[in-house]
């Protein structure tokens, strides 16, 4: 009885850590790691199968590695590692690197993510939305499915001077929105940083269906797309974007202040 005590508090200790985001799953975490992350930033989740299996997401450059840790009632194995607990195990690999299986990349880990951030609901939507469009599960998706914490497409832009739309291909990562002329086009006619912008929302001032808009202190920009459901997740990822952007600047704003 005192062994089960035991076992099921160091469980509750390990749910109850700030980096641990129980009902994550591995495509969310590396949405979260990839879009808010930097290298060795890391979280804890639930692994699904067995309740005293975990996964460790970390991040390494522009991918996330996934490693098992498994409690074994008593320590928590990791490879041919036992440590006696989390904070010795995340303490030897702040020093010693881990190394994924698949490249060789060698990881260190540095920042937990904290389970406080919000996280974006988008991410599942816009993974069944994926699974309905190419007759898959979201099963099937799973092992082979890209990662969400990006987003890529065709969107029509209005121009500038001349206000004529225009098609190009739009890319999103972290806080940058890219566009190109095409979609094999190398480099981008232009890259807009989204910590300055105001507003992303649907716009109805435009002769257009399924436009949107996303207002810049000097310019704002006007988009539409083919499909009511791809303008809407591009809105939802973009608003969810600025919303984190805002949390951090308060977060930072209140470090600074006395």
């Amino acid at each position: 009885m005192l062994h089960y005590f035991l076992c099921s508090t160091e469980l509750q200790c390990t749910q109850r850590s700030g980096w641990y985001h129980d009902s994550l799953t591995r495509h969310a975490a590396e949405a979260l790691l990839l879009s808010n992350g930097s290298d060795g930033s890391y979280l804890l989740r639930k692994s699904y199968g067995k309740p005293d299996l975990f996964s460790l997401s970390v991040r390494a450059k522009d991918s996330v590695k996934h490693f098992h840790v498994e409690y074994t009632g008593s320590s928590y194995k990791f490879g041919f590692n036992e440590f006696a607990n989390l904070k010795d195990l995340i303490m030897h690999f702040a020093n010693q690197p881990l190394i994924g299986s698949e490249t060789g990349t060698l990881i260190v880990l540095k920042h937990p993510y904290p389970r406080r951030v919000e996280e974006p609901s988008i991410y599942e939507s816009v993974r069944v939305h994926t699974a309905m469009q190419t007759g898959k599960t979201e099963t099937d998706l799973v092992p082979n499915a890209p990662s969400l914490g990006t987003k890529e497409g065709y969107l029509t832009k209005q121009g500038r001077i001349v206000k004529n739309w225009k098609t190009r291909w739009f890319t999103l990562h972290r806080n940058e929105l890219k566009y190109y002329k095409d979609q094999t086009s190398t480099e981008p006619i232009r890259a807009l940083d989204l910590t300055e912008c105001s507003a992303v929302q649907f716009d109805y001032s435009q002769d257009k269906v399924n436009c949107f808009c996303l207002v810049f202190p000097v310019r704002t920009y006007y988009l539409y797309a083919k499909t009511g459901v791809e303008a809407d997740e591009w809105i939802k990822i973009l608003q969810w974007k600025l919303s984190q952007i805002r949390k951090q600047t308060r977060q930072r704003e209140g470090t600074l202040s006395p």
